[in-house]
């Protein structure tokens, strides 16, 4: 169907950004940068210019590990400060996930926090989506995955001393787990987007990863 605005989806692009300044406000764990720019308009010419800030913390990747012959699902817990302070469940129930180091691939990301997070190693992999967490102010993209996985080698608690984490692995069904996405017990994004796909496509990989001897 025609966009009824005559506009064509992604018909702009960077080239017609122009950043007249950029500065870094703050550089810790994550970085607080500042740009001025303007942008061209959809109805021609350009916009005026703009103040914005950005957090600027890097891309992450984050799996989804789903064990095909027991219709299982591995998530795990911790605490995050940005689930306190929005007046969340600070202790929130996730999918694996880790940030992309540089030099780093999305895919050797989830395989190495597999091992640290859930104490698992992952067999195959499946692309689920990349998206961008919040792009109005915030750079940093997800690229979400699942992965094949024994549910029965998952359990305790894990984590790195060195970078604080206490993280502690539960194992469950795909329908309890897709049951908590429901009622709104999962509250992350990453989590919500991998296990919504893994109830449109578990029968497939049950399929493709049974057939191949998991």
């Amino acid at each position: 169907m025609a966009d009824p605005s005559g506009n064509t989806p992604g018909a702009l692009g960077a080239m017609d950004v122009e950043v007249v300044h950029e500065e870094t406000l703050y550089q810790g764990f994550f970085s607080l940068k500042a740009f001025r720019f303007r942008h061209r308009l959809f109805a021609g010419g350009w916009s005026q210019t703009l103040s914005r800030e950005l957090l600027d913390r890097g891309h992450a990747a984050a799996l989804l590990p789903y064990d095909p012959v027991r219709d299982q699902v591995v998530l795990v817990e911790q605490f995050r400060i940005g689930a306190l302070v929005g007046d969340c469940q600070p202790w929130q129930l996730e999918i694996v996930a880790g940030m992309i180091e540089p030099g780093e691939n999305p895919e050797a990301v989830v395989s190495r926090e597999a091992v640290e997070e859930a104490g698992i190693q992952v067999d195959k992999l499946v692309p689920v989506t990349r998206y961008l967490s919040s792009s109005g102010g915030c750079s940093e993209t997800l690229s979400v995955y699942a992965g094949c996985v024994d549910s029965r080698l998952a359990a305790g608690i894990h984590g790195l001393d060195d970078e604080g984490e206490d993280i502690k692995v539960h194992v469950v069904s795909r329908e309890a787990a897709y049951d908590w996405v429901v009622s709104g017990k999962i509250e992350n994004a990453a989590s919500i987007i991998a296990l919504q796909w893994l109830q449109l496509h578990y029968h497939q990989l049950q399929a493709d990863w049974i057939k191949d001897g998991m």
